[in-house]
């Protein structure tokens, strides 16, 4: 039972890694095309940008999680 309830996290932990990648290619979009606009919300960009950073740490979160360090 223990070995199922690992697979299972390692399983949600790869979905969410999943979801996670597509939204921060999403903002990496979004930002890009704020930025080509002549009259670009300086605001908005810097809170996409904030929120970029914000994923890119729970990524390596998430990643440090599904691969742990083997200490050697």
């Amino acid at each position: 039972m223990t070995l199922e309830l690992v697979e299972n996290a390692q399983s949600d932990l790869a979905a969410e890694l999943n979801r996670l990648k597509q939204e921060h290619r999403d903002l990496d979009s979004a930002i890009d095309a704020l930025e080509r606009n002549v009259v670009a919300d300086q605001l908005q960009v810097q809170r996409l940008k904030k929120r970029k950073l914000t994923l890119r740490d729970r990524i390596a979160y998430v990643e440090d999680q599904i691969t742990p360090d083997i200490i050697a």
